[in-house]
């Protein structure tokens, strides 16, 4: 169960959300059909994540780069009451072969959906970056621990220690985040500039109508706000 602790400052207050920026102009009807699929390799379109309900859907760039593991590990730390209490759908998509789907999630404790666009459709269609932007002002994910050396290391590794030596998807595509539904409605989309460049998961919760913030540690708690 989680605990009710004093909040912290790291949160999405009335003034922070007009400061994010929301990419209106994305349209989902040029991706509603496009096949994505599960760790069984059972395919279903895009659209049936959004059309009942609003779901919060993250793009990782590939399931063996190391910061998107340690964000995934952090969304796998999300108390399932907050998603019910929101009516929020949270979704991760891959673009690695479905077979990756299984240790990935044994990985990261990730306990909700995922699915894999292989073919990458939907991350070219929505205008995903295929190369890295940095800049000065750019700050970091509040949900990657390791440094990039470091990080990198650990992605070779995991990269020469699994059974198929691949990189589980392109090394240059970035990834992203909207917010949708139901039906087609965009309500927030986020494309990342560089591997660094997240969303912070309180913001995206609280932007799709979640009433809680969660401190994220070894062990998740949730603040009231």
């Amino acid at each position: 169960m989680a605990e009710v602790v004093s909040p912290i400052t790291r949160q999405v207050t009335k003034g922070s959300q007009e400061n994010v920026t929301c990419f209106v102009d994305i349209n989902l009807r040029d991706v509603e059909d496009c096949l994505i699929y599960d760790r069984h390799g059972v395919s279903i379109p895009f659209k049936t994540l959004y059309q009942d309900r609003k779901s919060v859907i993250i793009f990782v760039r590939n399931f063996l780069c190391y910061s998107c593991k340690e964000y995934v590990d952090d969304l796998g730390k999300i108390p399932r009451e907050v998603l019910e209490d929101a009516e929020i759908r949270l979704v991760v998509i891959g673009q690695s072969a479905y077979h990756h789907i299984k240790s990935f999630c044994l990985l990261t404790e990730y306990p909700y959906e995922i699915y894999v666009d292989p073919e990458r459709r939907i991350y070219q269609k929505l205008g995903m970056k295929r190369e890295e932007t940095f800049t000065d002002s750019a700050q970091p994910s509040p949900h990657v621990k390791s440094g990039v050396f470091m990080g990198q290391i650990k992605t070779i590794w995991r990269a020469m220690t699994s059974p198929a030596f691949d990189f589980q998807g392109d090394l240059h595509q970035q990834g992203g985040a909207i917010i949708a539904g139901p039906g087609s409605k965009v309500h927030f989309s986020h494309l990342d500039m560089n591997r660094l460049d997240h969303m912070p998961i309180n913001w995206l919760l609280q932007l799709a109508g979640a009433q809680k913030t969660i401190e994220f540690s070894d062990k998740p708690k949730i603040i009231h706000i």
